[in-house]
């Protein structure tokens, strides 16, 4: 996919136009252009009262003869008067993005014109509008065939009306199509089923992206260099399963020798729940309980895409979460890499059993800041549901961050409680720590259980086991939060 920007459009051949609307009936320059090539056709459209003059309606017209493009989309952009929403853009930007792949369009020109956003900048506006034009195009095939042709959209012109606005539409594009990139291979890691999507197929992946950049590393620890690192709580997980369990390291190195910024990444490939075993309906989604790893890697993918200025580590760790007669059960207790020794209640919280030891593997970096990324409770889920990713940290500022991040990114999180109060939930009569603390505050036990593994650095913790997926009709991979990492990393870092 492709997206261009440019002040004129006379010239400019398309399968469509995209012309705003506002609710106050004003035609702005294209739409007044239209409307004279239509004999007043489209002013009588509006006046009409067929045409619903509400943010985010649309109507499709023929294009007149000789027309450069072959059909009109109208776009009413609404009635306030500071601008549009964030929300109403981006709602925009999503509509027009489903009808211009939904239909035989290779290419299409979009006018910027009524396109304003309160506080925001027209680069914002064109990342969002390339992001969620990529996002459109998905379409998982690797494991079935389409039922349709795939979209047939190539190429989106947007027209503005100055060299600023020309270059400020240039730079947005650059950013929200690699993130849209990186959005989708999230989701496609994310899809695929985990006879394939195992732990060393994530690892071949890693590898694959080190090769295509250059400023990208990966290095890959199997089972043995885990042992020799003593990561005696990953491994406990890994225990049941004839897969091979990996912790795969990515650094990219851009234009910068700062501290890098850490992502870690939950990466079981599925999750049976081990010896204390899920019920069976629905156990097919736990294919997504890696979810993490994949946003890590779509972030990844997005930023060396981009060659952007910044210092990144990733870790990833991966394994399946299987009962068989050498699985940990339940009372077993374990010692993790940094020496804390973990009385595991029930095998089936074993992300943070993972997570523990790469937490503390992360230390050898130096960080600036560490966040782990994972599909860590269904508590989450109860507490926010589907809209907000749940968001923890030692850090006030890091925090802060964060949300400020997911803000930008229309990919929300919501800070929650990391207080000392629900550490004593975690104690345990036979080791320093059990990891599970009861059914109270699920969450937020997970997520103290993890504070005592970061210690060491600021951290945070994000909890997408509400936001990484959906389930019924519409099953399937979001890509959350690629968005907002990818936001944090190139923004919201800059002050900590």
């Amino acid at each position: 996919m492709e997206f261009f920007a440019k002040t004129s459009i006379s010239s400019v051949k398309s399968d469509c136009l995209v012309v705003n609307i506002s609710a106050d009936k004003r035609l702005n320059e294209t739409a007044l252009i239209v409307d004279q090539a239509t004999s007043g056709g489209l002013m009588r459209l509006v006046n009409s009262g067929d045409l619903t003059l509400k943010s985010g309606k649309t109507h499709w017209l023929c294009a007149p003869e000789k027309a450069n493009y072959k059909r009109i989309l109208l776009l009413c952009t609404g009635e306030k008067s500071t601008g549009m929403s964030e929300t109403d853009l981006i709602n925009c930007a999503q509509t027009i993005a489903k009808l211009l792949t939904g239909k035989a369009i290779k290419t299409a020109v979009w006018d910027l014109d009524g396109l304003n956003v309160a506080g925001r900048e027209t680069e914002w506006i064109c990342s969002q509008i390339a992001q969620q034009t990529q996002v459109s195009l998905y379409r998982y095939s690797e494991t079935k065939k389409l039922e349709s042709p795939p979209p047939a959209l190539r190429k989106l012109t947007v027209h503005c009306r100055s060299s600023q606005e020309l270059r400020a539409a240039k730079k947005g594009f650059e950013v929200g199509s690699n993130l849209g990139d990186g959005i989708n291979f999230a989701r496609m890691l994310g899809d695929l089923p985990a006879n394939i999507c195992t732990p060393s197929y994530l690892a071949d992946h890693a590898k694959s992206l080190s090769t295509a950049h250059e400023k990208l590393k990966a290095t890959i620890l199997d089972e043995k260099k885990m042992e020799r690192l003593n990561m005696g709580s990953l491994l406990s997980v890994a225990a049941g399963t004839e897969e091979p369990a990996k912790l795969i390291v990515m650094e990219y190195k851009g234009k910068t020798t700062k501290s890098p910024i850490v992502l870690v990444g939950k990466g079981i490939t599925f999750d049976t729940g081990g010896i204390s075993l899920k019920p069976g309906a629905a156990m097919d989604e736990m294919k997504y309980d890696m979810c993490g790893a994949a946003s890590v890697f779509g972030a990844m993918k997005a930023l060396v895409q981009m060659n952007a200025p910044v210092h990144v580590v990733a870790i990833v760790a991966a394994t399946e979460n299987m009962p068989s007669g050498r699985a940990t059960k339940p009372g077993d207790v374990v010692k993790s890499m940094s020496g804390q020794t973990i009385e595991i209640l029930n095998t089936d919280a074993e992300g943070r059993l993972v997570l523990c030891d790469a937490l503390t593997y992360a230390e050898r970096f130096k960080p600036k800041v560490v966040i782990d990324i994972a599909t860590l409770t269904g508590a989450c889920v109860i507490a926010l549901g589907n809209h907000a990713t749940g968001l923890y940290a030692n850090d006030q500022a890091l925090a802060d961050a964060l949300l400020n991040a997911g803000q930008n990114a229309h990919d929300k999180a919501w800070q929650m409680p990391l207080w000392d109060d629900y550490h004593k939930q975690l104690k345990s009569n036979f080791a320093d720590v059990a990891n599970i603390g009861g059914r109270e505050a699920g969450s937020v036990t997970a997520a103290c259980f993890l504070s005592r593994f970061a210690k060491n650095f600021k951290w945070a913790h994000l909890d997408i086991a509400g936001t990484a997926w959906k389930s019924g009709a519409a099953k399937g991979a979001t890509g959350r939060p690629v968005g907002l990492l990818v936001n944090f990393v190139l923004e919201g870092a800059s002050g900590l």
